[in-house]
């Protein structure tokens, strides 16, 4: 099995960095009114600035496709480089299109390259994720050499406050308070929009850091428990999802069911203790000594949950010191599956590595609770 390792990492971001007092000014006002929950929500989760595939007043940019072109590109010194990729490997929770698919379309805008394989993760947080392992198997067990996975989103146009109006006149057709529920609205106030990539090769870079990869794991619970964040869905009394498919157009538009929901309860009783008690077990399986870490990069939407995953750490006897922390979520915001890329291309680029470091990555994934650890090695 061959050796597999990040000799580059590259991001995009759309436009100039979006502060707390302008969100609106791009995604504007439901109902004309300001939001009563957007402070409360920026509070919690810290952010101070996100990007927006937008332009005040809410006219689109960039599409998604083109956020995670952006990123390959800069992998390369040159666009001739681009024809050494054999395996395109894109994750991401909000594709341009349902068909055809998000890692095609991005490579429809990589004329440079060649006909190659490209697979397309689809999923939330650990979709991105999923294409890093899907990329980094594909080298190890020998069948490529050089291959490029990304995670990305572009989810600004869908918390525009016209996704809701219609949504609004219904509730005040039929006399109910017109307002959006806090399970969408909460979401506007924690995404941002980004691309983030990772090239991957057979062979260490001879310039600058380069990371093994040890390994990669993956793990969902949804056999335990329901679904907590959705989109093209309602979820009943019963917690069954009824897909758009089984929906009247009227439906469809009335409950603004292709907008993104998140059930805030079940996240905060769940996403941290899943998955970090199930890190614990993975540790002890691969006969990791939770010392030997020197980063620890675990993606959170919010900062809500950094005290907690700290918590459920030490509960397992895997406590990790926060001087070992990196992340950066108050800078560049929550860009779901593009997130673990960005936090781990501005620690690449620091200076502060040196080799033999050891780091580990971590993903929760709320949708229906997934969760995605990887050990890179300073090489």
């Amino acid at each position: 099995m061959a050796d597999v390792y990040i000799n580059k990492i590259t991001s995009f971001f759309p436009n100039d960095a979006v502060s707390n007092d302008e969100m609106e000014e791009y995604l504007g006002y439901i109902g004309g009114e300001k939001s009563k929950s957007k402070r409360i929500v920026l509070r919690s989760n810290g952010i101070e600035q996100r990007y927006y595939a937008l332009k005040k007043g809410g006219e689109v940019t960039h599409s998604n496709a083109e956020l995670t072109a952006m990123a390959i590109k800069k992998l390369f010194d040159s666009g001739d480089d681009l024809k050494n990729i054999e395996l395109l490997a894109c994750g991401t929770t909000s594709p341009d299109v349902l068909l055809p698919s998000h890692a095609v379309m991005v490579h429809g805008l990589l004329p440079g390259t060649s006909n190659i394989e490209v697979i397309s993760n689809s999923g939330a947080c650990c979709s991105g994720m999923q294409s890093f392992k899907h990329a980094w198997l594909a080298i190890k067990a020998g069948d490529k050499k050089v291959a490029v996975s990304t995670g990305s989103e572009r989810i600004s146009p869908q918390m525009r406050a016209s996704a809701f109006e219609e949504e609004l006149k219904y509730l005040e057709r039929i006399e109910a308070n017109p307002y959006v529920a806090f399970e969408k609205d909460f979401l506007r106030w924690m995404l941002s929009d980004g691309a983030g990539a990772f090239l991957l090769e057979s062979k260490k870079s001879a310039e600058g850091p380069t990371l093994k990869v040890e390994w990669i794991e993956l793990s969902s619970f949804a056999n335990e428990l329901e679904t907590c964040m959705y989109m093209g869905g309602e979820k009943d009394a019963d917690g069954k999802m009824i897909g758009y498919h089984e929906m009247s157009a009227e439906d469809l538009v009335n409950n603004s069911v292709l907008s993104l929901k998140q059930d805030v309860k079940m996240l905060s009783e769940n996403i941290v203790n899943k998955g970090f008690s199930f890190l614990s077990v993975l540790l002890g399986k691969k006969g990791i000594d939770i010392n030997s870490i020197d980063y620890f990069l675990p993606h959170m939407s919010s900062h809500f949950f950094k005290d907690k995953i700290y918590e459920v750490l030490e509960a397992n006897n895997i406590g990790i010191p926060y001087e070992k922390w990196f992340y950066n979520l108050k800078t560049k915001g929550n860009v779901g599956a593009g997130s673990i890329y960005i936090m781990l291309e501005e620690l690449f680029y620091s200076g502060k590595l040196k080799k033999g470091d050891r780091i580990l990555l971590a993903v929760p994934e709320s949708a229906r609770f997934s969760y995605a650890f990887a050990l890179l090695t300073v090489c």
